[in-house]
């Protein structure tokens, strides 16, 4: 389909499943394959980003095409390093402009035989792993893509020395490593960090083990959206597969909309089903501040969300918005301007409103630039304003493939065109 329609008249009310996490997917197919384990991870994801990681290693192809999968080319290229044999790893074109210098610099330094084969500092990529790699003391940059330090990390034990990776500057998306750190050692990985930017990974192989993934809290903070913005007060959903207790960081996203009147509360049944119910509670507040270094991927849903509530808002921590699956801060402004609302960027890392209006479209098509994030974030807009269009709605298959599917599930209307 080229677009969609989205309408809503009624309530929102209902029971959703909700996708596996494909982040711990992804990662647990990693340290699966790195130790040789012959048993798959349970409740894999259905995500794209999650199927392309499991063909790859499944397959292992002289070409490796992981489409827009930003976790597989980063996972992807350290494996390849570390595992004998030849291949070229490249993506869509959007993924050709994504930058992955710091991780090849990274791994060269640990005698990983990576090269260019097109623009310096971006894929595709040509590597030719080894499986007696030294390893040893290396430094690398806090602030960047946390996926590069998490690929670093889970080879770490395959290395003969193992890694004493030093962080430098602020560490973004912390939640993400201590998520990679929690998973090695349910493997049996011996890791640790030392002191507040220093993480020591002691050579040794994982072991063979069962491994279950959890619901993905990341596709939560849709649902919490559209409790927040429905105009029932009465707005009901369940969440099935999401616990107190989760490795996600994004799982953070129960707190972030208390203040914007949504309530959560766990349950566990008789039969072992857990999950969360999102109910509407008391008004939402006039301005929010949030600090988003940990949880990146929650910013468009937050953006948008505060912006049709009429909250005023200012997030830090959103320098790496900007090497996403497209520039999400511009992404953000050139689409909010169409629902008459003007966001503004402090510096490299903090997204902005201050009430600040322009006219709107009176029939605003929304586009989403190649990002399963767009879509899913800007759907709910139709609960304030009745209906809205998105466009390329095939895009939420990167994470949440059912996504349309749930959305019909609670009440709301979705037509082509």
């Amino acid at each position: 389909m080229d677009k969609v329609k989205i309408s809503f008249e009624g309530q929102i009310w209902g029971q959703i499943k909700l996708p596996a996490s494909k982040s711990i997917s992804n990662r647990a197919l990693l340290i699966n394959a790195l130790s040789r384990n012959a048993i798959l991870p349970q409740n894999l994801s259905d995500s794209d980003d999650t199927l392309v990681m499991h063909r790859a290693l499944r397959e292992m192809p002289d070409t490796i095409d992981i489409g827009a999968a930003g976790t597989a080319m980063r996972f992807l290229t350290a494996y390849l390093s570390v595992t004998p044999g030849e291949h070229i790893i490249t993506g869509t074109e959007r993924m050709r402009h994504r930058p992955i210098g710091i991780l090849v610099e990274a791994l060269r330094s640990l005698g990983a035989s990576v090269a260019y084969e097109g623009v310096e500092g971006f894929p595709p990529l040509r590597i030719v792993g080894h499986d007696n790699l030294d390893g040893g003391q290396l430094t690398v940059p806090g602030n960047v893509s946390s996926q590069y330090i998490s690929a670093l990390l889970m080879i770490a034990p395959t290395l003969e020395k193992g890694l004493c990776l030093t962080l430098t500057g602020t560490i973004a998306s912390r939640p993400y490593l201590d998520m990679t750190i929690s998973m090695m050692r349910e493997f049996g990985a011996k890791v640790e960090w030392r002191g507040s930017d220093t993480i020591e990974v002691q050579p040794g192989n994982c072991r063979q083990r069962t491994y279950t993934i959890e619901s993905d809290w990341s596709a939560a903070s849709y649902w919490y959206e559209l409790v927040a913005l429905a105009p029932d007060e009465l707005a009901n959903v369940t969440l099935l597969g999401l616990y107190p207790e989760s490795l996600q960081g994004d799982s953070a996203v129960r707190e972030m909309f208390r203040p914007l009147g949504v309530e959560t509360k766990f349950f566990r049944d008789d039969d072992g089903t857990v999950g969360v119910g999102l109910t509407r509670q008391g008004e939402p507040c006039q301005h929010l501040e949030l600090d988003l270094i940990g949880q990146p991927d929650l910013a468009q849903t937050l953006i948008v969300c505060c912006a049709m509530l009429g909250t005023t808002f200012r997030f830090s921590g959103l320098a790496s918005l900007k090497i996403k699956e497209t520039n999400r801060t511009a992404a953000l402004q050139a689409e909010l301007r169409k629902l008459g609302i003007v966001i503004h960027e402090d510096g490299d890392s903090v997204v902005y409103w201050d009430g600040e209006r322009c006219e709107a479209e009176t029939n605003p098509t929304i586009s989403t630039y190649e990002d399963h994030r767009m879509a899913m974030a800007f759907a709910p807009v139709c609960l304030r304003r009745g209906s809205i269009r998105i466009c390329n709605p095939e895009v939420v298959s990167k994470s949440y493939p059912a996504f349309w599917k749930d959305l019909k599930r609670v009440g709301l209307k979705i037509l082509e065109g």
